[in-house]
């Protein structure tokens, strides 16, 4: 049936070895070393990203409040208008 998907080339001093799937253990260190290794991670990178997060939702916050109040009729103009007629 030709070639598996793992044989379909040979390369010179490449040694390669596998594990078989039932023999891996999917969660390994998973509580002791996966959740402190995502709080460092994420420690170290919060100063990076969370100053533009904060000045973009800012910015936003304030383009729709200043929209809104542009779109508001002006009370007094229309009683000038209804006094001039």
């Amino acid at each position: 049936m030709g070639r598996h998907f793992g044989d379909l080339a040979k390369m010179r001093h490449v040694i390669t070895y596998t594990i078989s799937p039932f023999e891996q253990r999917a969660f390994a260190n998973y509580f002791s070393k996966g959740i402190p290794n995502v709080w460092r991670r994420f420690r170290a990178s919060v100063f990076k990203w969370a100053p533009p997060v904060v000045i973009t939702y800012l910015t936003y916050t304030w383009a729709n409040r200043v929209h809104e109040q542009g779109k508001r009729k002006n009370i007094s103009d229309i009683e000038k208008s209804a006094a001039d007629e």
